[in-house]
This record gives structure tokens, sequence and C-alpha cells, in this order.
């Protein structure tokens, strides 16, 4: 493929836009993805010539770490190799470009290192304009059994479906701790592989029968049969998580990344608009 784009930031753009690789995208996808690289490199190279860049130096261990980053997502050599030949790269070209993201990145972070802090005022008055923010909901801890209705199998009609999952809960009185147990070697969904955990949730994400259920159980308990409009199941309760506002000083240093890197990238963004074209 020839591009009149350096090879790894279409790359860059590509994954970003689309997900894929440069050798992967159509011929649409591909006019967008190299529109969107020249920009980059344009404005890269803008920063590139600033006077903030002369005060800023990469080592090679910095360029190295990004190398072997990028040569870890593959499994082997052969791999890695190959998405170098599909995007127009060799291993010096890609160092060659990764150190000029290092140094683009560097001085980013140097030309708004001195922006001040966010102050304790500020913070304070972000919690309490954002109080969804810190609210945490009630959240419930469930492992489920389900024997599913399809009444062209005879073991699943509605009838037989009831009656197996009503001897399984009889089991469940009589021994509650074999809840595990029974989902795997009889639940019908695949949440049996592990022992039927649907894991932690919050009210409304589930089945309307089964939410019902569920936040109504105290913990380890376990449901009568309800039935969804996919089977019955039983549904047990394993841990209760009780609805809670986190409290400013836990949410402080959050708040204090999240306004620090906002004000951080408004910095920059303005720094950019005023580089010379």
């Amino acid at each position: 493929m020839t591009t009149a784009v350096e090879p790894y930031t279409l790359l860059r753009a590509a994954l970003a836009l689309f997900e894929k690789s440069t050798s992967q995208l159509s011929p649409e996808e591909l006019t967008r993805v190299e529109t969107q690289a020249k920009n980059e490199f344009t404005l890269e190279t803008r920063v590139l010539n600033s006077p903030e860049a002369a005060a800023v130096i990469v080592p090679e261990k910095e360029v190295d770490l990004a190398f072997a980053e990028i040569r870890g997502r593959f499994e082997n050599e052969a791999d890695f190799e190959n998405l170098l030949t599909m995007n127009a790269l060799t291993v010096e070209t890609l160092k060659a470009a990764l150190f000029r993201q290092c140094k683009v990145n560097t001085i980013l972070e140097l030309v708004s290192k001195n922006l001040p802090e966010v102050s304790d005022v500020e913070i304070g008055l972000y919690y309490h304009s954002h109080p969804e923010k810190f609210y945490c909901p009630e959240q419930r801890a469930a492992r489920h059994i389900l024997i599913s209705i399809n009444p062209e199998y005879p073991e699943n009609t509605r009838e037989n479906a009831l009656q197996r999952l009503e001897e399984i809960a009889e089991k469940l009185k009589r021994k509650p701790k074999k809840f595990a147990d029974l989902a795997l070697k009889n639940s019908e969904c695949p949440t049996a592989f592990n022992g039927g955990e649907l894991g932690t949730v919050i009210a409304g994400k589930l089945y309307p029968e089964l939410d019902a259920a569920l936040f109504a159980l105290k913990e380890n308990e376990i449901s009568g049969v309800v039935e969804t409009e996919i089977g019955f199941h039983l549904i047990q309760c394993t841990k209760i998580s009780h609805a809670e506002t986190m409290s400013l000083k836990k949410a402080t240093p959050k708040i204090r990344q999240l306004m620090q890197e906002r004000q951080r990238r408004i910095f920059q963004k303005e720094w950019l608009a005023n580089l010379p074209k």
C-alpha cells in the first residue's frame, strides 16, 4: 500500500478509528484514516518545532520500553514481524516513530507542568455540585440455577422444567452450601461453569422477576422458584453491599486527579492552537 503518510502514524489512526490494521481497511476507511494521520503528523511536527522542544531529551530506555510494550502484545516474533510488514514498518522505523511520539508527549507534559494545583475549595465545589458521581447504590453478589423451558424437548416442557427445579430446591433446603455444585451439575446457563455466579449487580440489571427476588433476599438466603421468559430459576444472594455516598475526604484524590487532568488538557489545547502554522 502506497501512502505519503508516515506508516506508524497511519497505523495509530487506523487502530483509533476502526480498531484495524491499515491493511484491513476499506478504501473509504483508508481515506478517513489518511486524513486523520496527516493532521496528527502535521500537529506533532509543529510541537517538535516549538521552542520548548529544544529542552527535551528522550532517553533511549524510554523508547525501548515503548517498543517492548508493543512487542509484548504478540505471542511470537513471526506475528510481530508480520504486523510490521503489513504496515510498511521495520524495527528501525518503528523505533524512530516511537522516539518521535515519546518526544511529543514529553513536550506536552513539560509545557503544562507548572499549572497551579487544584484547590480544596474547587474540589469541594465539584463534590457538592455532582452528588450523583459519588453515590454507590446497593449491590448484591448472586448466583443462580436455570432450567430452561423448551417444548421441543421432553425434559424441558414447562411442567418438567418446573419439576426438575423444585427437586433441586428441595435438595438446597437440606444442603444450601451445595448451591454451586448443583448449579454446575444442573444449570442450563453458561454461568454453571462458575457455580452459577452472576457477579455483583445493582437493581435493574437482571430479568425483572429475578431482580425482585434477589433484592428481597437476606445475605446467603435462597429464593423460591422464580419464572422468567426463559425458564425457571433459583437465585441466591451471597453478599449485600449497602448503598453509600463516598465522603469528600475519600473522593478528594480522585476529584483532584480528574480536575488536574482536565486543566492540563485545556492548557495543552490552547498551547497547541497558538503554535506557528
